[in-house]
Order: C-alpha cells, then sequence, then structure tokens
C-alpha cells in the first residue's frame, strides 16, 4: 500500500497496521501481552525513558498493539496523534486530570452522557468551576465564558434526547478566543463526522461503541486534531514543553492521565477493537438506515407521544444535522402515550435487547429515567428533557423488515 496515496475511510482503516513492518507478514497487528519492554543496551533503555529515543517502557503507558489501534483512530479522526485508555470515560476523566487546576472554569453541554455529568459533578468539588448551558445556541456558550475559561466541552449528538451542538459557531468562538475546544464523537463516530471540521482541538471517542461494534470490547481514546496552538494554553508544565508544541498537550495527557492514573487499555481488547473498526462504514450504513425506517414508523404511530432523532425533519437540529454529519446516526429516543407502561412495551419486544450499550450490531433499548439517569433525580432530567417514559433505542444491523415489525407488533400487542 502505497503510504502517499490518500485512500478511502474503509481502505485506509483495513491497511493501516500495513503501513509499517508486522511480525511474520501477519495483516493484523499481533496480540503483545507483554507488560514489559527488554533492551540490551541499558543506555537504550534510559533514552527510550527520557524521550530521546521511541520504544516501549511499560505496559500501563503504551504497547505495540495499542499503539497500531492508536494509528487507526488517528487516521479515521484525520489528526496528529492519539492516546487509548481503558473506557471511553477512562479518556474524559484523564482530559480533566492532566489539563485543569484549581481554580479554571470549563464550559459544558448541559446535554450529557450521565457518566459525564456525574464525572463533572465531581470536578466541581475540587476547585474547578463547571458551567452547564444549551450548546445548542453557541450564544449560552459565549455568554458563559470567563477568564478563566480553559475547556469548552460538547458532544456531537446528545445521549439520549439527541440535541446536536451549535458545532461549527462553538468551534468558530474557541478558535477567535484561544481556548481548547474538545467534541465527544462517540454517537456520531469519526465516519459520519470529524470534529476537526468544526475546529476541535481534541476528539474523544468511545471506542466501545460503534468503532468497536460488537458489545465485546470497552476502549476510548483521544485524538489531537493538530488545530490547538498548545502554546496559548496556561496549563503546561515545562517538563512537556521540551517536545515541540504541537506535542505538548498529548504529551502531558499520556503522563499525568495515563501513567499516573492507569486508565490504560488491554492489548487484548485493542485488537477487538482493531478488527471491529474495519467493518464501522458497513454497519453505521446499515444501522443508520434501519434507524430512520424505525424513527419515521413511530413517529407516524398515534400512540407514540414524540420521537427524537435527528433524521426526522421535525427535529429542531434536522438542518446541522444534515449540514455536517454524513448521515444522522443510530440512535433515537421515543416517549410512549399516557397509558402505555414503557416497562410493558420493551417486555413486549422480541428483537430489541434490553440493555445499556450503544453502537452494537444488535438493536438495544432501555428505560432512560429509570436505569442510566436515574440518579441525576427528577429535576435535573426534567432540565434534560428526558422524560419518564422515554425509551432509547441503539439500532442494530438486523434486516429492517424484521425490526419494523417488532416495534409495531410490541404497539399492537
Amino acid at each position: 500500500m502505497n503510504d502517499t496515496k490518500k485512500y478511502g475511510f474503509t481502505t485506509t482503516i483495513l491497511h493501516s497496521d500495513r503501513q509499517k513492518s508486522i511480525e511474520h507478514g501477519s495483516l493484523h497487528k499481533p496480540i503483545h501481552t507483554s507488560v514489559t519492554f527488554g533492551y540490551r543496551d541499558a543506555r537504550e533503555l534510559a533514552a527510550v525513558f527520557q524521550g530521546k529515543q521511541s520504544g516501549y517502557r511499560y505496559g500501563r503507558q503504551g504497547n505495540p498493539t495499542v499503539s497500531a489501534l492508536e494509528e487507526k483512530i488517528t487516521r479515521m479522526e484525520d489528526g496528529l496523534s492519539s492516546i487509548c485508555f481503558a473506557t471511553g470515560m477512562a479518556a474524559i476523566g484523564a482530559l480533566f486530570q492532566a489539563l485543569l487546576r484549581q481554580g479554571d472554569h470549563v464550559v459544558s453541554s448541559a446535554f450529557l452522557f450521565g457518566n459525564t455529568n456525574s464525572l463533572w459533578q465531581t470536578v466541581s468539588g475540587q476547585g474547578i468551576d463547571v458551567s452547564f448551558v444549551d450548546a445548542t445556541d453557541v450564544q449560552h456558550v459565549e455568554t458563559a465564558l470567563t477568564a478563566k475559561t480553559r475547556i469548552v466541552f460538547v458532544e456531537t449528538i446528545a445521549n439520549p434526547r439527541t440535541q446536536i451542538a451549535d458545532l461549527r459557531r462553538i468551534g468558530e468562538l474557541c478558535r477567535e478566543r484561544g481556548i481548547l475546544y474538545i467534541v465527544d464523537n462517540t454517537m456520531t463516530s469519526p465516519y459520519l463526522f470529524q470534529p476537526k471540521t468544526v475546529f476541535a482541538g481534541l476528539v474523544m471517542n468511545a471506542l466501545t461503541k460503534s468503532i468497536a461494534g460488537h458489545g465485546n470490547a470497552l476502549g476510548g481514546s483521544l485524538t489531537d486534531t493538530g488545530l490547538y496552538d498548545w502554546t496559548m494554553f496556561p496549563n503546561i508544565f515545562d517538563t512537556y514543553k521540551r517536545n515541540v508544541p504541537t506535542q505538548w498537550g498529548l504529551a502531558q495527557i499520556r503522563a499525568k492521565g495515563l501513567r499516573d492514573f492507569g486508565g490504560s487499555l488491554a492489548p487484548e481488547a485493542a485488537h477487538h477493537i482493531a478488527v471491529g473498526a474495519e467493518t464501522i462504514a458497513l454497519r453505521m450504513e446499515r444501522e443508520c438506515a434501519n434507524a430512520v425506517a424505525v424513527a419515521r414508523m413511530l413517529e407516524a404511530d398515534s400512540r407514540v407521544a414524540a420521537v427524537h432523532y435527528p433524521g426526522l425533519s421535525s427535529h429542531p437540529q434536522h438542518r446541522i444535522a444534515t449540514e455536517l454529519f454524513r448521515s444522522y446516526g443510530s440512535l433515537f429516543s421515543f416517549e410512549l402515550k399516557d397509558g402505555i407502561d414503557c416497562f410493558d412495551y420493551m417486555n413486549r419486544l422480541k428483537l430489541a435487547v434490553p440493555a445499556s450499550n450503544l453502537g452494537d450490531t444488535r438493536t438495544l433499548v432501555i428505560p432512560v429515567a429509570h436505569t442510566i439517569f436515574y440518579e441525576m433525580g427528577p429535576e435535573r432530567r426534567a432540565s434534560m428533557g428526558i422524560a419518564e417514559s422515554l425509551i432509547r433505542v441503539s439500532v442494530g444491523i438486523e434486516d429492517p423488515i424484521d425490526l419494523l415489525e417488532d416495534f409495531r407488533q410490541a404497539l399492537d400487542a
């Protein structure tokens, strides 16, 4: 494969490992299970630890199998470099641990994944000020900015109510102000959207979801797009300024967020994710088409109170989604009319599985207010637009006629 040629999305992922020499001519990077790496020359070992020479130190900080996956993620996001973590939450936690200090201020979208919201609550109790705003309008973000704002954090499509942040205008605002713009791309995936196109400096992906795609491996990643000028970020330690400025951010995150806190991705999981990633385009095309079909069917049914999906013209941010994304994603949520119990409805489904995950090959459903957002309490849920009857659907790759019949028969029953 010619490394200088620009290939398509799937071709690039499939042949990423072969850009570098692979042991014994393997088509996949093998699983390296060793947690330590020996050197024939002790001076070489010292040079690796001092950053003067490339190499591996200890499994917590890097591994050849994980490095191969990091290269794939970087190519998917058209970035400079990436770091992989044990989970998506480990990746988000590393951001705050490595980059923020007491007295700093963060502006975050109010429409967040439940665990991210919980983490922000923890962070705000440790001397960091967090402002939650309705990020569907850039004006709300701009109003919340202060002289201490270090990060603006948004998700592309909010889980579970599918609100879409004003992604491009927020990116332009952050670029003008010199603020680090971080976008969680999990709900769209790099196949549907690259946050680099809206000026994100860092991109987060929960690899567990659409990138791995089969519900068999946990993982998370952070990718530096190369667009943020790290010389403007006040919290970089002198130790990491020995690198060229484009490397300052991830060098500090790898040390302070990965090495020191140890949320390392295991090589076995990295291999599962790398293999799963090869078919992301094929899976996403089918999942998105299925999601559109089921969402439209439910929206037309008088027994359904509301359907929240960016692919519907009734969605408040349908235009933004159409402009920015290749398609509208595989997740939607819906509310049943009063008198129809959400638990009884889900129990009547024969194919969709009551379970907590996203981006699986199988269609999964979950009663949001009673499970993943239960800890928030009714007031916070109401502020996020989460009704007590809300059912979240992560649409899989089943035959569309079978999915449509399953969701229809559960209503008829």
